[in-house]
Parts: structure tokens; C-alpha cells; sequence
């Protein structure tokens, strides 16, 4: 029998959580995705005036669309600039 979270359990176990993992943690969780789907997500595959998310070659090779949840979006945004920061920095000091 598959052990299920209540909506309770989801947020203590969340709560628990922080930064980049908490983040992918909810991803999962709000939006469906599997855990490979959200390792491998890029920049383009998310809309966050749409709230949507692309999953390409999905389970059976297929793309999907998917909801993005709209409180994740500020959380989002803030790990996108962290990256893109850390990628410039990496630029300068002859990394790629």
C-alpha cells in the first residue's frame, strides 16, 4: 500500500527544508513533476507570467505541460539571479 502525505504533513516536512532543495521539494510537490523531470528543467521550459512549466521528453518520451505554483514564482526568480551570478562569476575567472 503507497504511503500518502497529508497536505499537513507536506508543509512540516517543507518547513523543514531550505534553499535549493526546498525549492525542487516543492516544485515536485506542487507541480507534479518527478524528481528527473525537475533535475533537468531549464530557463525556457518555465513561464512565470503563464505560471506553467514545460517537461520535455517526459515519462514515455513525451512533453507535457504543467502548472507552475504561483507562490513560487518570488522563490523562483530569487534562484535564478543566485545562478546567474554564480555563472557570470565563473565567466570572469575563465570558468564556463
Amino acid at each position: 500500500m503507497p504511503a500518502v502525505l497529508t497536505p499537513e504533513e507536506v508543509t512540516v516536512v517543507l518547513g523543514k527544508m531550505s534553499g535549493t532543495p526546498q525549492l525542487m521539494a516543492s516544485l515536485l510537490y506542487g507541480g507534479g513533476l518527478r524528481l528527473l523531470e525537475c533535475c533537468q528543467l531549464r530557463i525556457k521550459d518555465i513561464d512565470m507570467a503563464r505560471c506553467e512549466i514545460v517537461v520535455r521528453a517526459g515519462k514515455g518520451g513525451k512533453d507535457r505541460q504543467t502548472m507552475l505554483p504561483r507562490r513560487l514564482v518570488a522563490s523562483l526568480e530569487q534562484h535564478l539571479a543566485r545562478v546567474r551570478s554564480q555563472h557570470e562569476a565563473d565567466l570572469r575567472t575563465g570558468a564556463g
